[in-house]
């Protein structure tokens, strides 16, 4: 189940991917988002740093190279108060499902790799509500690396931890700030009991896993009526565009929030 901070338990599930960039979370959220809806569940979606609250502040803010580590950390749990306070805790009452696309362990990771204290961002965070299953998609830095590098000519200042000094080479900084991102979720794994996914199988293997650990998360969850035409297209097993809702999820590869 979900909990708020207080121990006080939620009729929804929270259900959130995490991983460094290029392992792969958000697409698998995007399949499991476009399972639930077919089979009717009533979701809803939210992904990191997507807070109109904060929106204007941080683009401004990366524009002009202003963001320090400290800002940085406190501009996203702004961003995660507000989607908590009006997507996240309401739909949980009201037994939807949540799927959050990265949660309070990217904070975590994040800040820790720019050198935040840890108790301090934990501490920070302590309004958030525990999710029901956390997954961490766990793929070597390297394979990562390759996948993002790929589709991804030019990588900007901050996605490339070039604030930290790491190099003046921005693809080395950015080796070198997914490496230390990596070392805390690693760590994390433990601590905070992640459901750990190998990210280096096909996609349909992890998918069907990921299913699979859901299902006993799934009853007496609420349930919408789907229209004529979804179920008809569900039935012929087909999805994608073709069930596309308002809370579609957005595809992978967004880079440094």
């Amino acid at each position: 189940m979900a909990t708020l901070p207080d121990g006080t338990p939620l009729p929804g599930k929270l259900f959130i991917v995490e991983g460094i960039d290029g392992s792969g979370k958000s697409t698998q959220l995007d399949l499991l988002h476009k399972w639930l809806v077919s089979e009717g569940y009533l979701v809803v979606f939210t992904e990191w740093n997507s807070s109109p609250l904060v929106r204007r502040t941080t683009q401004r803010g990366k524009r002009d190279r202003l963001l320090t580590p400290l800002t940085f950390s406190l501009i996203h749990a702004a961003d995660l108060a507000d989607r908590m306070e009006r997507q996240v805790i309401p739909a949980l009452k009201a037994g939807a499902i949540v799927l959050a696309d990265r949660y309070i362990y990217t904070a975590f990771a994040r800040d820790g790799a720019r050198g935040i204290v840890s108790s301090w961002v934990r501490k920070t965070y302590g309004f958030a509500v525990r999710p029901t299953v956390a997954f961490y998609f766990k793929v070597p830095l390297d394979e990562a690396l390759n996948r993002i590098m790929v589709g991804r000519p030019e990588l900007k200042w901050y996605e490339a931890g070039m604030d930290l000094g790491l190099s003046p080479d921005p693809f080395e900084c950015f080796r070198l700030f997914q490496q230390r991102i990596l070392k805390q979720y690693e760590a994390m794994v433990q601590e905070f009991g992640l459901t750990v996914i190998d990210a280096t199988k096909p996609l349909v293997q992890q998918q069907q896993q990921v299913r699979a650990l859901l299902m006993p998360h799934l009853h007496n969850l609420q349930k919408g009526t789907p229209s004529p035409w979804q179920q008809v297209l569900t039935k012929e097993g087909l999805y994608g565009r073709y069930l596309r809702t308002d809370t579609e999820p957005k595809e992978e590869g967004r880079g440094e929030p």
